[in-house]
């Protein structure tokens, strides 16, 4: 490439002249103004940029690209709140904030892993939260870590955005104990009850004694959260029609027993 004639220098100068223009004019316009207006305007400028800043994930994807071969991807998502999901916060005048990890977790992330990528999303800063995964997961199960500043702020909750997590949002489990963390995409959402921190938990492992046998039964499957619905309808469609059973087995004792009494106090009579 060669030097630049006058001829273009001179059409540059005429092609950003209006621009530079239009900047020098905002500039003076704006320092013309009082001080008292400017310090508001600015004041006004940084608490506007705060705010989005509050409401609005870090980002419109929160998480690194899907990892390609040779490495493993896995098929699904788990992400999964931390407080009163994983952790039970507890608070004393003598001990302070203290914070009872749920029983079986460290065997579940262990059965998952093959199948999920499992995140942690909490509404909690990362200041807070991210000691508290380091004591939960000291084997690394848990690929990525999201904190309150990804959520996004709406009617006074943390709602975290499944369309912003850079994944395929039909492969995405999210599980919270508030239904408004997944409002934005209530079909990607499962609810459970807060855990009070009952060592005697009855959710964690679900009673089941060994996870891999019920894994095991979705494991084949292309699709397992639709095999799980159809499974509970099916299971809702048999106690359905065991219930109908049982109420006409209770009508037809029922009407014996009123015929047997009947013929019972004719034959006293």
């Amino acid at each position: 490439m060669g030097l630049p004639t006058i001829a273009s220098i001179e059409s540059l100068l005429v092609f950003t002249e209006p621009c530079f223009s239009v900047l020098v004019c905002l500039v003076v316009n704006q320092y013309q103004k009082p001080p008292v207006i400017q310090q508001l305007q600015r004041t006004y400028k940084y608490f506007e940029s705060y705010y989005y800043m509050i409401i609005e994930p870090t980002s419109p994807k929160l998480l690194p690209e899907p990892l390609k071969e040779p490495y493993y991807q896995p098929p699904y998502t788990l992400v999964l709140e931390l407080t009163d999901v994983l952790l039970h916060p507890e608070w004393s005048l003598a001990t302070g904030w203290r914070f009872k990890k749920r029983p079986g977790i460290d065997y579940l992330f262990q059965q998952l892993t093959p199948l999920y990528e499992i995140v942690i999303f909490t509404a909690e800063t990362g200041m807070t939260a991210y000691p508290l995964i380091d004591s939960i997961d000291p084997q690394g199960f848990v690929m990525y870590r999201l904190f309150r500043d990804a959520t996004r702020y709406m009617d006074g909750h943390h709602v975290k955005d499944v369309s912003c997590l850079n994944r395929d949002t039909s492969k995405v489990i999210l599980v919270d104990c508030k239904r408004e963390a997944f409002s934005l995409q209530p079909f990607n959402g499962m609810a459970l009850q807060k855990w009070d921190g009952n060592s005697d938990d009855p959710v964690a492992l679900s009673g089941v004694d060994d996870v891999r046998s019920v894994l095991e039964n979705y494991a084949l499957e292309d699709d397992p959260i639709a095999a799980f619905k159809r499974r509970q309808a099916q299971l809702a469609l048999e106690e359905e029609q065991r219930l109908a059973q049982l109420s006409q087995q209770t009508n037809k004792g029922f009407s014996l027993g009123s015929m047997a009494s009947r013929f019972w106090r004719s034959k006293q009579q």
